[in-house]
């Protein structure tokens, strides 16, 4: 008889849990799905840029959802967002964001300024300074500036050259939207800002909202930032800003990518949120 119970009870299924009790499977986030190749740069304006130049639609694809171009020689330490400047094709944008992958330790992901020759890039770029015409790539960083830093979480953001003012473009227009949308005080909007890391290079921005974290490089042999940016006079490179000076003379190759990269240091981390007057420290070597 106990013979009999043991293999009965050997013998009979396991019980199995309940569909209310079962763990369900985390959902799996859908592959960010990239733009056909080989259309002219102007298709893409706007749009991410990520690893092996495929460019995405933000539209359709989330930022942290983007593989981003990482750096060669370790992991990589955070994200920055990155906006290139005037006559920049796919290809040489990501070559720029390699190289500041590798010098940082950031993993990258572009915000991608299309162009269209240098005379409408740079009509654009003035544009860009005064508020004036449609900029895709602006009106895209505006849009994720505002949205990263509402749900509450930081953002680091670089632009070189036209993407300087690129970058002082769409942090103004975030800034509006916070008071005007949001209905936001200035104080209020400084503070959410202040979760912003921003660096400039050689950058034809010139008059930046307080609140984020600056760190701007100004080549003083570069014509861009000297008589555009923040190297102008009257500009504000915002409050708290660390303006990193520096000459290599040659005013042929002043405004290299490579030249600004050599001069890279850790971003200021001061946001000036609090404390009173406008612009900020400056620093050389």
């Amino acid at each position: 008889m106990r013979i009999d119970s043991a293999a009965r009870a050997l013998s009979a299924p396991a019980p199995q849990p309940s569909a209310s009790t079962q763990t369900p499977a985390p959902a799996t986030r859908a592959a960010a799905v990239p733009e056909p190749a080989g259309k002219p740069p102007k298709a893409y304006d706007g749009m991410y840029l990520g690893a092996n130049g495929q460019l995405f639609n933000p539209a359709s694809n989330s930022l942290k959802d983007i593989p981003a171009i990482k750096p060669q020689n370790g992991e990589p330490k955070g994200l920055t967002v990155y906006v290139n400047g005037v006559g920049a094709p796919p290809g040489n944008a990501v070559g720029e964001m390699q190289k500041y992958a590798n010098t940082t330790g950031n993993q990258v992901v572009g915000i991608y300024n299309a162009t269209e020759g240098s005379l409408k890039d740079i009509l654009q770029a003035a544009g860009d300074k005064f508020d004036i015409g449609k900029n895709p790539a602006s009106d895209q960083l505006s849009s994720l500036i505002h949205d990263t830093l509402k749900s509450g979480q930081p953002l680091h953001i670089a632009g070189f050259s036209q993407g300087g003012a690129i970058v002082d473009r769409a942090i103004t227009d975030a800034k509006n939207r916070f008071m005007l949308e949001d209905g936001m005080s200035k104080g209020d909007a400084e503070k959410l800002l202040s979760k912003l890391t921003v660096e400039t290079f050689g950058g034809a921005g010139s008059n930046f909202p307080d609140g984020p974290a600056y760190t701007h490089y100004v080549n003083r042999a570069d014509i861009v930032p000297q008589l555009f940016g923040v190297g102008a006079p009257f500009s504000n490179p915002g409050r708290g800003a660390d303006v990193r000076t520096f000459n290599s003379w040659n005013p042929f190759t002043a405004h290299s990518w490579d030249k600004y990269m050599a001069q890279w240091r850790p971003p200021n981390t001061n946001t000036g949120v609090g404390s009173g007057g406008g612009g900020g420290a400056g620093g050389s070597w």
